[in-house]
């Protein structure tokens, strides 16, 4: 019987020196291991897909927008050069000088790839920090407003003021009276 129990063990020990278990952990790891390197690599493909999606995006809408700009330039100028036709010499200048830039922008945006333009965008906010913070807090105001202008009051109806501003009463309340 003592043969029989040395024979069984040495299966569990002939592996090198590791038992099963150790052998099983070690292999648990190591699949472990390949699957998280496999995920990681799956994740920077994917952030590499949504940074190009990104950038096309940015690209084509850049250009509408440039187009849009430009066309707004192109009638500031026919505007200015109509006020100079009817004898307004100073509003004429003005528009002139407010098309120029505008036509610029409007360049820029038709021209710029999506790459370019985040790069600028990066730049301009590491130069000036303090507007980038300011520009973002408008825009999260704005954000925030067009939200609250355009929510429903979550589905429950609103209690209004009656009677010389006094609280509505709930239906079936008397004044006094608890539940």
């Amino acid at each position: 019987m003592t043969e029989m129990t040395q024979e069984h063990k040495a299966p569990a020990n002939a592996g090198g020196g590791e038992s099963v278990p150790g052998q099983a952990k070690e292999k648990v790891q190591e699949t472990a291991g390949q699957a998280q390197q496999h995920v990681g690599e799956k994740a920077q493909e994917m952030r590499g897909q949504a940074a190009d999606g990104i950038k096309q995006q940015l690209d084509s809408r850049s250009t509408q927008a440039g187009e849009q700009v430009s066309a707004i330039a192109d009638g500031l100028r026919r505007v200015g050069e109509q006020l100079k036709e009817d004898g307004q010499e100073a509003p004429a200048r003005y528009a002139r000088q407010v098309a120029q830039p505008v036509q610029r922008l409007g360049r820029y945006l038709t021209d710029a790839d999506g790459e370019r333009i985040l790069q600028d965008a990066e730049q301009f906010a590491r130069r000036r920090p303090w507007v980038t913070a300011v520009g973002g807090v408008a825009i999260g105001f704005v954000v925030a407003r067009f939200i609250k202008a355009s929510s429903t009051g979550g589905g429950q109806p609103q209690m209004q003021a009656r009677n010389g501003g006094q609280a509505a009463l709930p239906v079936g309340g008397t004044p006094g009276s608890s539940r």
